[in-house]
């Protein structure tokens, strides 16, 4: 360590001094600092970068050694190996300033695994691994699909959309003895979630799978680089928007756009083999069930208690539907999210945090198990993502179940598909569109967040201008047609705003929230606007400088709006009779 402090080991990666073992999956001291010392040990040349000693023998009196790979340099070249390669001289015609050195990871410790709900959990404690020297393995295990629909990536200063596919598909070694073989599956197990631009809360949004709703026309990348488009369905149901007639991930993310109103940012999905391999990577999942169960279908066989369950097992926990509730998929749902919660106390439990071997199988049964979208194919992609992610406490994480009725068009005894329960679902939507948390925060959070809308909501305070004084210029972000034209036609009829003017579709087409940007000396004018439209508090940007005289604001619709005259900003509490629960708390199954 003084070595390293001094600057004497430069071409030593301090961090690689702790190697891998692949044969214990423990990680151990390498303090061997050159090629010279491995090889009078019997190093065999050469092996891949991962160099290590030979076995010795009872020939030399030893005890035979498990091999270990060697350090690399901070060129991530096996120091003194074959390849690896000395300064360079002034003469060798290479400029040595230009060369990159490989940046050191950061730590992330246990707060990358102070993880929200839902199989995402599963891919954050990638970030844990944190050794670079895995990068390379891990990445290489990840499956991608390049989709559209899409919002083109997630960003750190909005909040966070993802789409958690589960699929019952049929094919793939471990998939086949599980229904219709060669079955490419279907959005068997879907979870929205929903993490809040302020990173305090998330909100999992579980949709059924027999849910009847429209499915739009998809776009979908063949093999050979062209796109074709699957045409859409008015009334289907919701797993067929995955798998079905060449339908990828994406069509499942326009298909949630379409039903929701918001973007999705990315998609992971996973297959019956995910709940088998993690479960057994953290030494299984503890659940509890109020009364003993033996299910014929899915095979669950559990008495009455607390069980740790992991494999087979687990998988046939979260795939029954004979064994809780009133044996629907709905009942189903509820026992999957109980489930999951339970998955997430684990993997942030000490005897998982400290324990590197199981860290190592987690992060690598996570990353086998996950198919991604193009935007997150990658490790230090999803590390990045995990970052923002880990900042949410799961006791402000809460499960919900997407309100639903049975299908009226269906005979009362042979109902087997659901629709939207509207008046229920769609305020909902509009929490989640207005980043309104389901958790009551911690009160420190909610004292921050409180003192921020406070000042916020001062912006609607003061003076305000007349409706004819009032200049603005419309766009169209919320994809709906024609709302910059309503929108004007109502505040130059109803509103007698004379001034304001269209201004077409907004060069971002598929805005969340509506938002109002306007100069300093616009106040006024934004003030009166806002009162007129109803404009929450949030949708006033200014812009910090003055605007000048003949100027107009520029008021961009989102998706948040729901029609000229209709005031903006969701509800602030779920509708009665939301199902919910929360990621901290045990619940038995039912």
């Amino acid at each position: 360590m003084d070595a390293h402090s001094r600057g004497g080991a430069d071409e030593i990666d301090p961090a690689d001094q702790w190697v891998l073992n692949p044969h214990t999956g423990h990680y151990e001291l390498r303090l061997d600092r050159s090629a010279e010392s491995v090889r009078s040990a019997g190093q065999p040349q050469g092996s891949p970068r991962g160099r290590s000693r030979a076995p010795r023998g009872p020939g030399d009196g030893t005890p035979p050694r498990r091999e270990v790979p060697a350090q690399r340099s901070r060129r991530g070249q096996t120091a003194g190996g074959p390849g690896a390669k000395g300064p360079r001289s002034a003469t060798d015609g290479t400029a040595q300033a230009g060369r990159r050195k490989r940046k050191q990871p950061k730590k992330s410790g246990k707060k990358a695994l102070k993880i929200t709900g839902g199989i995402v959990g599963f891919v954050l404690v990638t970030g844990s691994v944190g050794a670079w020297a895995l990068y390379e393995h891990l990445d290489g295990n990840l499956n991608s699909v390049e989709v559209s629909g899409g919002s083109g990536g997630f960003k750190k200063d909005q909040a966070i959309n993802i789409l958690v596919i589960g699929t019952d598909k049929r094919t793939g070694d471990g998939n086949e003895g599980y229904g219709d073989k060669d079955s490419p599956g279907h959005a068997d197990t879907t979870l929205l979630f929903h993490v809040s631009k302020d990173r305090t809360n998330a909100t999992v949004l579980s949709i059924p799978r027999d849910l009847k709703t429209k499915i739009p026309d998809c776009p979908t990348k063949q093999t050979d680089g062209s796109e074709t488009v699957v045409p859409g369905s008015a009334f289907e149901r919701f797993n067929t928007s995955l798998g079905q007639s060449g339908r990828d991930p994406g069509c499942t993310m326009r298909t949630v756009r379409e039903m929701t109103g918001l973007t999705v940012d990315h998609f992971m999905m996973v297959d019956f083999n995910a709940v088998k391999s993690l479960t057994s990577a953290i030494g299984g999942v503890e659940v509890c069930v109020a009364k003993d169960v033996d299910d014929k279908k899915s095979h669950l066989k559990l008495t009455k208690g607390k069980h740790t369950i992991e494999g087979e097992q687990a998988l046939a926990f979260v795939r029954t539907r004979g064994a809780f509730g009133d044996k629907s998929d709905l009942s189903r749902i509820q026992t999957q999210q109980q489930f999951l919660g339970a998955m997430i106390r684990k993997m942030k439990s000490s005897e998982t945090l400290t324990d590197v071997s199981k860290l190592y199988k987690l992060a690598d049964a996570a990353t086998k198990a996950l198919t991604v979208d193009s935007g997150i194919d990658g490790i230090g992609k999803l590390k990045s993502l995990a970052g923002e992610i880990a900042q949410v406490d799961p006791e402000n994480v809460t499960f919900a179940t997407l309100p639903v009725l049975d299908n009226p068009a269906e005979p009362p005894n042979k109902r087997s598909t659901v629709v939207l329960n509207e008046a229920k679902a769609l305020p909902l939507f509009e929490m989640l569109r207005a980043d309104t948390s389901l958790t009551e925060v911690k009160k420190k959070e909610k004292a921050d967040k409180a003192e921020a809308k406070e000042k916020q909501n001062a912006l609607l305070h003061g003076e305000k201008a007349a409706a004819e004084d009032v200049r603005v210029n419309i766009y169209n972000g919320s994809g709906k047609g024609g709302a910059a034209q309503e929108t004007l036609s109502w505040l130059q009829l109803q509103k007698g705003a004379k001034l304001a003017t269209n201004g077409g579709n907004s060069p971002n087409p598929d805005i969340a929230t509506t938002v109002l940007e306007y100069g300093e000396n616009q106040a006024d004018q934004a003030r009166a606007l806002a009162a007129m439209m109803g404009l929450p508090a949030s949708a006033l940007k200014p812009s910090g400088q003055n605007a000048g005289d003949r100027e107009p604001m520029t008021l961009t619709l989102g998706k948040d709006f729901g029609g000229a005259g209709k005031p903006l900003g969701g509800p602030t509490k779920a509708p009665e009779g939301v199902q919910q629960a929360n990621a901290a708390k045990s619940v038995c199954a039912q």
